[in-house]
Formats: C-alpha cells, sequence, structure tokens
C-alpha cells in the first residue's frame, strides 16, 4: 500500500527548497530593527570610571564595596597603590576639566571666577598668540638670522606685548563690570579676578582648565 503526501503539501516543500539563499539572508537582515543612536552629551559631562578604563571594586546585595585582596609582599602593595593613585588622579583630572565642583581646585570655584571665565571664554584673546609669537621671535632676534629678520622679530615682540597689555585691560575691565553688577556683595578681591582672568587668557583655549563653557561670540 503506498503513501502519497497531498498535493498542496508537495508543493510547499518543494517550493521552499527552491528558494535562494540570499533570499534567506534578506529575509533575515529586514527583520533586524536598526538600533537608534546615542543621545549628544553634555559639556559638563563627567566620564565614568568604566569609561576611563578604570576597574571598580564590586558591590554586594548590600550595596557594601567588596574589599581587594591584601597584597602579598611589599611590592605587590606598592603596584597597588599606585594603581589606586593612577585612578584616583585619571578621575580628578576629568573631573576637574569638566568644571564638577567636587574636583576643581580652591581657585576655580566660585561664581565669580566662573563669570570671569565666561569673559575670557567668549573671546579672542591676544595672549593665546603670545607664546608662539616669543617662539618666532626668540628664532629671529638669533644673531646668525638677517638684520632685516632681526627687526621684524623686535617689532613682533612690542606689537605681542602692547597687545598684550591692551587685551589685559580690557579684560580686567569687563570683569569689573560685570561682577559689581551681578554680585555687588561679593567679597572676593577684584584684583584676584583680573590675574585669574587675564592668566586663562594667556592659555590656549583647548587647554584651559576647566574647559570653556561657552561659546567663542555668546554673552557672558
Amino acid at each position: 500500500m503506498s503513501c502519497t503526501a497531498p498535493l498542496g503539501y508537495s508543493a510547499e516543500v518543494s517550493s521552499l527548497f527552491r528558494r535562494k539563499s540570499t533570499d534567506l539572508v534578506a529575509d533575515a537582515t529586514d527583520s533586524v530593527t536598526p538600533e537608534p543612536a546615542a543621545a549628544p552629551r553634555p559639556k559638563s559631562y563627567t566620564p565614568s570610571k568604566k569609561e576611563l578604563g578604570v576597574a571598580t571594586p564590586k558591590r554586594t546585595s548590600s550595596g557594601r564595596r567588596v574589599a581587594e585582596a591584601a597584597p602579598e609582599n611589599r611590592r605587590a602593595a606598592y603596584k597597588q597603590m599606585r594603581a589606586r593613585q593612577k585612578v584616583e588622579r585619571a578621575e580628578a583630572q576629568a573631573g576637574a576639566r569638566a568644571g564638577d565642583p567636587k574636583y576643581m581646585l580652591a581657585r576655580d570655584r566660585g561664581p565669580e571666577r566662573e563669570l570671569a571665565r565666561n569673559i575670557v571664554d567668549s573671546r579672542r584673546t591676544v595672549g593665546t598668540w603670545f607664546f608662539l609669537g616669543a617662539i618666532i621671535v626668540l628664532v629671529g632676534s638669533s644673531t646668525k638670522m638677517p638684520l632685516q629678520v632681526q627687526l621684524f622679530a623686535n617689532l613682533l615682540w612690542a606689537l605681542l606685548a602692547v597687545g598684550v597689555v591692551v587685551d589685559s585691560f580690557l579684560i580686567s575691565r569687563k570683569i569689573k563690570k560685570l561682577v559689581t553688577e551681578r554680585f555687588p556683595k561679593s567679597t572676593v578681591s577684584k584684583g584676584s579676578l583680573y590675574f585669574y582672568g587675564i592668566t586663562r587668557g594667556l592659555t590656549f583655549r583647548r587647554m584651559r582648565v576647566p574647559k570653556p563653557a561657552i561659546e567663542l561670540g555668546t554673552k557672558p
């Protein structure tokens, strides 16, 4: 007695085997939904220890940290201490650069100094080009250079010096005006704020700590 499968079932099986492998791949690809893009991070974002590649002690179910294994000898203890100090330094540097009050130096704390930073960061300063110009002047003023180059280097040095003095005066005047308007009862020395703003203006924008919180041309 012979058993024959229904015609509909045979046709379905035959069509299934005739499908090309590329069709199966295309179906699988269509079924995958793309992951949403990561949201942009704010400027004040402080990277976590995990993002810095730092291993942190695990916590138990009660929330307490698991104590590190005791070092076997002095050498292991020294290595453990150095690794812990490295982690702390990296965390402190990242937090200070991001403007986290927990890691900021005493000289950077306070609303008056934050305002002074914003005043400097909102404009282009001559001081950012001072050190680059000083290198050019140092090379150009060498006695091995032609007389015309030496004269140009001396002229450039004079222009840079005058520019820094004028720019420092404008920064100090702006700091005095805005601090007096917004913090009339402030007890912070104006001279320390002037010096703070001038020294920040002499630093390259990308190297400033804390990093600039506003863009160029923004009203502080």
